[in-house]
């Protein structure tokens, strides 16, 4: 069951996907009150103002009886200096922006009941318009008319979206901090370990009494990176269905975590356990307590899983506490293990990430698609222009394998759905079981200055400010391994070197040759 979860929780990697749109609001109002909508537009004609302060406040004109496709039917004097709201269809964009200009418009809204898409326009005819130009959809215009009638003001403006949001710093806080405690938790669990000593009457304590997970084969590693292979292209192919069977999985396995580690916090604080009998049958209060905690927390993640607007911080606290104890619960036997498992995946990770998207029908790589569901953002990119639906999509069934952190810079541009940071599990996992072997290393050699786990961590900070880095310069997604892989062998290497304690660090414990006594 354990080496289960150990393949799920590193089948899926994933960092924040660059999606390039032009994305703007429309406020309406009638001066008392407002709504405001998504709307897709072309910056290239006329830029809109970044704030709603800026924009100019216009009438609007209800229109949507006609196309618009030529002046007939249209009173210059009723849409002189308004904006003008029509309904999409018969001829091209750029026509009806022709015929909207000449009739004196100020800027032209076209409602859709399909999908939506960025507006564009031939080179030629788009230096005669001068007007703003954008998408709506027709449900939206339809909800505002109900509610504000035909007395509607509308203003237009499109926040600036910085390429560096602050949430890529609380992505990088949380990612260090979760390697660095379930490392250090790794140690010290190691520490107790052997400081407890063999039990009365035993041989000696194993990692099989503890409940830890030791991987200490090399080719078992490459048979549960096959698995993960297996089990991610079974993913990508029956999608909707074991989709139910991870959130489940999940939701079993976090509420158990988040267990381990509020009481292991509780322990720290030398919180009493009290206890009561029933049955001759000894229960610890604090337990029950504990546990009716983390199951609700659970539950309630299960509840309410789709809504975006705040469940992603109970999703993120799960996450926390999931990575925290499968950190401190897989162990790695020496650093061998480390160097083939984490070479492994990180060609696995590139693959799934940059040369999978040849073998796909949509050019998608399987990685993303897989750790984000099809069609998950709600908004496909196609080189400058992206695409939404006319109706807001049912909520969308999604891997719970991504810490998610909103995007503080788009909140303005909320109306058109919430945008997110997000890193994938095993991004923090695989390196951090690294960390976690130094970690335990340090323990066996004594270190009091704990030199392979701080010399680790700092390595996988480097690692992760290298992978954001890179993402900001080429304006995609970055498999994470790519970049922590490199950075945190080599340092654990170098470090060994220096201290030319390389041959104790490559073959760590002997915990492989104990399993075969009798």
């Amino acid at each position: 069951m354990e080496r289960t979860f150990l393949i799920f929780v590193l089948t899926v990697f994933c960092l924040t996907p660059h999606i390039s749109c032009q994305e703007a609001v429309l406020r309406i109002s009638n001066g008392s009150s407002y709504l405001e909508y998504c709307l897709l537009y072309n910056g290239s004609l006329t830029p809109l103002p970044p704030t709603v302060d800026a924009a100019v406040q216009i009438l609007l004109v209800n229109l949507t009886s006609s196309l618009l496709c030529d002046p007939s039917g249209v009173s210059p004097e009723l849409v002189k200096g308004k904006a003008v709201v029509v309904m999409r269809g018969v001829c091209e964009f750029q026509q009806k922006a022709v015929v909207a200009q000449s009739v004196g418009a100020a800027a032209l809204l076209i409602a859709s009941n399909t999908t939506l898409f960025t507006p564009s326009f031939n080179e030629s005819e788009s230096e005669k318009i001068q007007i703003p130009v954008g998408l709506i959809r027709q449900r939206d215009f339809l909800e505002a008319n109900q509610v504000f009638g035909e007395s509607m003001e509308v203003r237009l403006y499109a926040p600036v979206q910085p390429q560096i949001d602050p949430s890529i710093f609380v992505m990088l806080l949380i990612a260090v901090l979760t390697v660095a405690l379930g490392s250090y938790w790794s140690g010290a669990s190691e520490r107790d370990r052997l400081n407890e000593g063999p039990p009365l009457g035993g041989s000696g304590d194993s990692k099989a009494d503890s409940r830890e997970l030791f991987v200490y084969s090399p080719l078992r590693v490459l048979m549960m990176v096959a698995a993960m292979c297996g089990m991610l292209l079974l993913m990508y192919f029956f999608y909707n269905i074991l989709v139910y069977f991870f959130i489940a999985i999940f939701a079993l396995a976090s509420a158990t975590s988040l267990f381990s580690c509020f009481d292991a916090v509780l322990d720290l604080l030398h919180c009493p356990r009290g206890s009561f009998s029933v049955r001759s049958r000894s229960f610890s209060v604090r337990s029950l307590i504990l546990a009716a905690v983390c199951v609700s927390i659970s539950v309630v993640w299960v509840v309410y899983r789709n809504d975006d607007r705040w469940v992603w911080i109970l999703h993120d606290l799960l996450g926390i506490a999931f990575c925290l104890n499968f950190i401190k619960t897989i162990s790695l036997s020496n650093f061998k293990v480390c160097v083939v498992l984490l070479s492994l995946l990180l060609v696995y990770d590139v693959f799934f990430v940059f040369i999978t998207p040849f073998f796909t029908k949509d050019g998608e790589s399987i990685m993303v698609q897989v750790a984000l569901g099809p069609g998950a953002s709600g908004e496909k990119a196609q080189g400058n222009t992206v695409e939404l639906p006319a109706e807001p999509p049912a909520p969308l069934e999604k891997l719970p394998v991504v810490m998610r952190v909103p995007r503080f810079t788009s909140w303005p541009l909320r109306a058109c759905g919430m945008q997110f940071s997000i890193l994938g599990y095993g991004d923090i996992i695989v390196p951090g079981l690294l960390v976690a072997y130094c970690s335990r290393f340090d323990v066996w050699i004594n270190s009091r200055r704990k030199v392979y786990f701080v010399s680790c961590c700092i390595a996988y900070l480097l690692g992760m400010i290298a992978t954001f880095a890179a993402m900001l310069l080429s304006g995609m997604g970055q498999p994470a391994l790519l970049y922590l892989v490199p950075f945190t062998l080599i340092t654990s290497a170098v470090v060994a070197g220096c201290r030319k304690e390389m041959r104790h660090f490559w073959s760590g414990t002997t915990y492989e040759s104990d399993l075969t006594d009798p």
